[in-house]
């Protein structure tokens, strides 16, 4: 079978690699269907990624192949998502509701990779609900967004918003216009969009949403302020690993409001502020890192009541074997918002 690899500084490689095997008698065997790319997967090929994993592909969904001799919930051709990390739910964090801090959070995953015809998703994850079925109807390349768009539902729900409240949103990627369709969604009140992309703006402004090239209107944190009375935003979103947009977001958030730290900075990435604004204004800089069950249940809950419609960010579709060429476009995002790589479909 084909799966997907990081083969260097902006390269990658589609490999031929044995199937993968039921190995304990919890395992479950997915034939992925679709993948989506993801802004950490590009910062693992041409970045620097600063957690552990550098393994591709996190965003799968597919169908079951084979399942191990104790496994009951589960049967060869069930429609299914898997999540990558799975935490243990008992130890201190979990028990604190920092699940994705949970030490084997990071040490569970799927194997080889998302990116791949057929891995293997282990026991662990199995037994702790890493591995949901889908509802009826849904597709999987709309499957293929839950991943994404839980993690995007953990930020909300740290981020203290309340419906009416004015918001920001830094990046205009996939999981920036997923956080605006959240924004339509829960009531937000006036919403901004900042990127640097003229694409991806354009894209945005589907939603009815003000938007902003940063580069061209460098003044434009003022002019949040002046849109919204003076004050600024109750909750800014950095959907960008842009350390310039997390000091731009907290020009335009007002004093008590919240910044949300949610793309990825590479490795290394440091800012300078003045700690006394930070102090005096009571900003709150909140990071959101990955997902858990919790809200992946209740990303594929609104997704399945139709409360929101997040299919056509997906402009991108790609089979395993140009997965190269899927990568490159999602990096290079000329014309593309959501890629993904798709398998047997």
């Amino acid at each position: 079978m084909k799966a997907v690899f990081v083969k260097g500084q902006s390269a990658v490689s589609v490999d031929d690699v044995s199937d993968p095997q039921i190995a304990g008698a919890g395992d479950v065997v997915v034939k992925m269907r679709a993948c989506g790319l993801c802004g950490s997967d590009l910062e693992k090929v041409y970045g620097e990624y600063g957690m552990t994993s550098g393994r591709l592909g996190h965003e799968p969904a597919g169908e079951v192949v084979t399942v191990g001799k104790d496994v009951r919930d589960f049967a060869p051709g069930d429609r299914v998502f898997i999540h990558h990390h799975v935490p243990c739910y008992s130890c201190h964090y979990c028990l604190h509701g920092d699940h994705t801090m949970c030490p084997e959070y990071q040490k569970s995953n799927i194997s080889p990779c998302g990116l791949a015809e057929q891995f293997l998703v282990p026991a662990w994850n199995v037994s702790r609900g890493g591995l949901i079925k889908l509802p009826e109807g849904m597709t999987f390349d709309e499957a293929s967004l839950i991943e994404p768009f839980a993690c995007c539902i953990r930020a909300w729900n740290k981020s203290g918003f309340q419906a009416g409240d004015d918001l920001a949103v830094l990046g205009a990627g996939p999981a920036g216009l997923m956080h605006v369709i959240l924004a339509k969604a829960f009531g937000a009140g006036k919403v901004f969009v900042s990127d640097i992309n003229d694409f991806r703006l354009n894209f945005a402004k589907k939603y009815g949403v003000t938007t902003f090239n940063s580069i061209s209107d460098q003044n434009f944190a003022q002019k949040v302020k002046e849109q919204t009375g003076g004050r600024g935003v109750d909750v800014a979103i950095v959907a960008t690993g842009s350390t310039k947009a997390l000091l731009q977001a907290f020009d335009m958030t007002r004093r008590g409001g919240k910044i949300v730290l949610f793309g990825v900075p590479p490795k290394g990435s440091n800012v300078s502020y003045d700690m006394s604004k930070l102090y005096s204004s009571e900003h709150a800089l909140i990071p959101s890192y990955a997902a858990s069950e919790v809200e992946t249940n209740q990303a594929i809950r609104m997704m399945a009541e139709k409360r929101v419609d997040i299919a056509p960010l997906i402009t991108h579709r790609f089979d395993i074997k140009d997965a190269s060429q899927a990568i490159k476009c999602a990096h290079e995002a000329k014309d593309a918002m959501k890629v993904i790589v798709t398998s047997g479909s």
